[in-house]
């Protein structure tokens, strides 16, 4: 949700269409954002504060002390149906963390004087009492299904510090020494035994205990630290999410994280834009970036509602699955003192949030979400940077006009240098400028002012947008100035106060207005969407599908300087908050580095067709794409793709025209209009969508005889790579993976792919997931020969848009590993 909720955007579209037609002139015309900042804070009445906070309520991201049974139960529940990950994920909505230090009394009484009207709140127990240790205790026990040995370990500490009771002891102690076992901890769950028998003979509260159980695992865990005496005991690390040994050639002088092999150059018409000063070769790193700045997306929000009995959720969402400051996965989340939404991989993470930034956004957590991912960067944006570099812009911002950064009005660029400095022919003369962002000595780093030189398009944006967002960050910073005010007000020691106020909140809070309104445009054409890989598939399926899916969205200044293209040569991927953008295709000496907006569905040439394209790129880029698929569909020279299109019902050629089609077959009088056509892929793309309905729900026989159905109507009038019938033969596929039919689901995927590499390409990373896919249906047959060349395959093809640390390529090495174990060495000749 980039922009405010519903209610709130529309309020204000409302407000301003009903404001007089002097007043919207004066907001129109405003040459500078401080002129639109200004003029349309002045119009945010407290009326309209009110309705705003009534929305935010809305959003109850505060503590109840009512939720940890509710949560506890629903993770019970989940357990005994041994849904572990949502098991631990409904553990964790409900605790409460003992207090970090900056967390204050000071800081306890501004949350609940001040903010108390802004925030709700959902996890939920309080510190060193049974609930918070049995909450810990039970996500311990799903995490131990799970696998994640060190995690359990982690939250087993953490029941026992919070009290867990001593008649439970032997419970979690048997679980804390079967984690040390499956870790090669052998000395260490050696003790842990020693430990859990002593404590039997020196506590008579254990006396009720079912010893003779507990005796019965004592033993079997004494023999399995027997088996493994004899063996190096090991510390096995999880997988590293980092880009450590991504090559990026040579440092790039010009261009911080950036090869060698990229150079900055500038054009009047294009801007900045990267090329290339060498061949480039598929799959090499051109640009590894950490984002300046992200904000998780919350993800689907609930109804807005207003009744405490209707606040509790179990829904699963990013926001407890990821790390709101690294975006690292995580089950076992460690969350803010003061509320409920944040929630952080380690208390490192935690620390360096609240000392950065969340110290001001914790008690703002329910208007920041009713304000939106974009507003909410804004203000992180400001925080990070502080008063004294986001003052500096306060005179750039009243100086610069609509046109936002004067580029010259030269036809041409006679000129790019590696100095930063660029030169053009005006009036007969060279004349040198340097390249916005660059810094004196002519280095484009990663910093705020590459951030700032970001154009906002202040030109580009409707009058009704720039008010929206002008009053959205108007209301913001009067919160800010509320929240300085109480925290001075309540006579609180400098200490006190370097936890409770806004840090280094400015008197003239204007200046913190004009840049949070300067990013907040900036982000409809600059911000990136920071993607991860989610697992699909049905219930009972073992083979598991992928999708691309939104992460977080982040602001990466170099990544920026890319120009788009609807058929790109470049893919990017993302470990963390960390970008890395590699050459997809083979690049040639100065040709432009080019990658594709958006996500799908978004203008890419395999997605959406021209017309749609230009469209989108207009409304939310301002440019008109004329990139080589754009011109060559443009022009008539490129036929409706192959996914799209429609087939003669009678001998299966492509259908031809307009409005009527007719078929392309010699002697074939078959004709069809065009609209008929259009009504029946409608109708089926619906009888699908039921189909793929019971396949989540896990009824596999019923979704078969319904995806069948939608198959023959299919392939009455679509072509054989159209997109549907590529849904319809994956859909197949899951289903009779999940029966165990492996060679049908294999056959299935087969076709499912010949749709998906029409449409994307043999090496697209689309494919390289249709081809993981498939790798898993051959492992599970036990199909070694198949197996083996197809994880070679996706191997390859996942590489050159992933690298190698993509957990799917791990996945498919552990594949290959076992397959090759299992394959016989073949045997010489009798000599």
């Amino acid at each position: 949700m980039d922009l405010p909720v519903a209610e709130w955007k529309s309020y204000l579209l409302q407000k301003w269409s009903l404001l007089p037609k002097s007043i919207q002139a004066t907001v129109s015309t405003a040459e500078t954002l401080s002129d639109v900042f200004l003029h349309s804070s002045s119009l945010l009445q407290p009326e309209d504060e009110v309705f705003l906070k009534r929305l935010s309520k809305g959003y109850f991201v505060g503590k109840d002390s009512g939720a940890p049974l509710f949560y506890r139960e629903e993770g019970n529940e989940k357990f005994q149906e041994k849904d572990y990950t949502v098991a631990a994920v409904l553990y964790s909505k409900t605790e409460f963390r003992s207090c970090y230090p900056g967390w204050n009394a000071m800081a306890r009484s501004r949350f609940t004087a001040t903010s108390a009207s802004w925030v709700q709140g959902v996890s939920h127990s309080r510190p060193n009492t049974e609930d918070m240790s049995l909450c810990y205790a039970n996500r311990s026990a799903a995490l131990f299904h799970l696998g994640q040995y060190e995690t359990c370990l982690k939250d087993i500490i953490r029941a026992q510090t919070h009290g867990y009771p001593e008649r439970l002891q032997p419970k979690i102690m048997l679980r804390k020494a079967e984690c040390l076992v499956a870790l090669g901890r052998l000395q260490e769950a050696r003790q842990t035994i020693s430990d859990l028998e002593r404590s039997f003979t020196a506590s008579p509260t254990l006396a009720d205990f079912p010893s003779q159980s507990v005796q019965r695992n004592l033993r079997h865990l004494k023999m399995k630290v027997q088996e493994k005496e004899d063996l190096t005991e090991t510390f096995p690390a999880a997988l590293a999410k980092t880009l450590e040994g991504v090559d990026l050639r040579e440092e790039n002088k010009q261009l911080s994280n950036a090869s060698s092999s990229v150079s900055l150059c500038m054009d009047p018409v294009k801007g900045r834009y990267l090329v290339a000063t060498r061949e480039i070769l598929p799959g090499e790193p051109l640009v590894k970036e950490d984002a300046f700045v992200s904000v998780l997306n919350p993800g689907e929000l609930p109804p807005l509602h207003h009744s405490l009995g209707s606040k509790w959720n179990t829904r699963v969402t990013n926001a407890d699955l990821y790390c709101h400051r690294c975006l690292r996965h995580t089950l076992a989340t460690v969350p803010c003192d003061g509320c409920s939404y944040a929630k952080y991989c380690s208390q490192e993470c935690l620390q360096q949030a609240w000392g950065l930034y969340h110290r001001t956004e914790c008690p703002l957590g329910g208007l920041l979400l009713t304000l939106g991912v974009f507003c909410h960067i804004a203000l992180r944006l400001t925080l990070l940077v502080g008063f004294e570099d986001v003052s500096k812009i306060r005179k750039l911002c009243d100086e610069v006009s609509n046109k936002d950064i004067c580029l010259p009005e030269s036809s041409s660029w006679v000129k790019t240098r590696n100095s930063g400095l660029g030169e053009i022919e005006k009036n007969g003369k060279i004349v040198e400028i340097p390249i916005p962002g660059c810094d004196v000595n002519g280095k484009y780093e990663s910093n705020y002012q590459a951030v700032f030189s970001l154009l906002p398009h202040t030109e580009n944006h409707s009058p009704e947008h720039k008010f929206l967002c002008a009053l959205c960050v108007s209301a913001l910073c009067r919160q800010l100035e509320a929240a300085s005010f109480q925290a001075v007000t309540t006579g609180a020691n400098s200490s006190q106060l370097k936890a409770a106020a806004a840090p280094e909140l400015c008197p003239d809070v204007t200046v913190w207005g004009v840049a949070m309104l300067r990013h907040m445009l900036q982000l409809q054409c600059n911000a990136q969407a920071i993607t991860t890989i989610q697992h699909t598939g049905c219930k009972e399926g073992i083979v598991t599908g992928s999708r691309q899916v939104r992460l977080a969205t982040g602001i990466f200044p170099v990544v920026s300087l890319l120009n788009h293209s609807c058929s790109p040569n470049t893919s990017v991927s993302f470990i963390s908050t960390v970008a890395t953008i590699r050459a997809s295709q083979r690049i040639g000496k100065g040709q432009e580095i080019v990658h594709c907006y958006d996500l799908s569905p978004g203008p890419h040439k395999s997605r959406m067709g021209v017309a749609e394209r230009q469209q989108k790129l207009r409304s939310q880029y301002f440019f008109d794409c004329t990139c080589p698929a754009c011109h060559s569909e443009g022009h008539g020279m490129a036929a409706r793709p192959r996914w799209e299109a429609f087939c003669c019902s009678s001998c299966r050629a492509p259908m031809q025209g307009d409005d009527v089609l007719s078929c392309g077959r010699r002697g074939c009088a078959e004709s069809v209009r065009r609209d008929h056509l259009a009504s029946r892929l409608q109708d089926l793309r619906q009888q699908v969508g039921m189909a793929q309905k019971l396949l989540s729900d896990g009824e596999l026989e019923p979704a078969i005889q319904q995806l069948s159905g939608c198959q023959r109507d299919a392939e009455s009038f679509l072509s054989a790579e159209h997109a549907v019938l590529g849904e319809i033969e994956d859909g197949l596929a899951q289903a009779c993976a999940a029966l165990g039919d492996w060679q049908k689901s294999a056959t299935h995927l087969q076709n499912s792919l010949r749709v998906v590499e029409a449409r994307h390409g043999p090496s697209s990373v689309e494919m390289g997931h249709e081809l993981f896919k498939l790798a898993q249906i051959f492992f599970n047959g036990f199909a070694v020969p198949e197996a083996l060349s197809t994880i070679q395959k996706a191997e390859e093809v996942l590489s050159l848009h992933c690298g190698p640390w993509d957990d799917e390529i791990q996945e498919l090495k552990k594949m290959k590993s076992c397959l090759l174990d299992l394959t016989p060495t073949p045997v010489g000749p009798s000599v």
